[in-house]
């Protein structure tokens, strides 16, 4: 009996086990930083930034610029809208003003997985797209909003180093 259950056992963790060709291929281990280019190739030179504390304070971030933030720790920043993940009282965050003259499709692109809301007079924008940047970059993560013209306040919040860089850049 006992041969049976681990036979059947033994059979069944067989069976859900992919074969070797069936798993997915990792992603290969960068050798050097690649530069990205087109829309995102101002990321190789951002300039630095320390994020604001509350919106009044909020520094700008230009489109088409890249920033090398450096954020605050979270009990130190009032954001104007509560972030949707605050983190926690170990992590960082901060805020940076923008300002878009044409509206459009604009992506945020990010150095790590912190969590971004976008703060408009209206409350936060939705995302339409994440996504991760191209492949040795260093950008991490990508979120895109349809941005109607006007001031917005980008509130950075959950990132667990106190720098982050980001570039706001339309979508063409």
């Amino acid at each position: 009996m006992h041969h049976r259950i681990a036979l059947i056992l033994l059979t069944i963790t067989a069976g859900a086990a992919p074969a070797a060709e069936e798993m997915p291929a990792a992603k290969p281990a960068c050798a050097a930083e690649v530069a990205p280019s087109g829309a995102l190739a101002p990321w190789s030179s951002p300039a630095a930034v320390t994020a604001g504390s509350e919106p009044a304070k909020a520094p700008p971030l230009t489109a088409g610029k890249a920033a090398s933030v450096t954020l605050l720790p979270t009990p130190d920043v009032h954001y104007g809208l509560r972030p949707e993940k605050p983190g926690g009282s170990v992590s960082y965050g901060g805020l940076l003003g923008l300002d878009v003259a044409q509206a459009g499709t604009y992506r945020i692109a990010l150095s790590t997985a912190a969590w971004i809301d976008l703060a408009g007079k209206d409350g936060a924008l939705r995302s339409v797209a994440h996504g991760h940047g191209p492949d040795c970059t260093g950008i991490r993560k990508m979120v895109d909003y349809v941005v109607p013209a006007g001031h917005y306040t980008l509130q950075i919040s959950a990132n667990g180093t106190p720098r982050i860089n980001v570039l706001a850049v339309a979508e063409k």
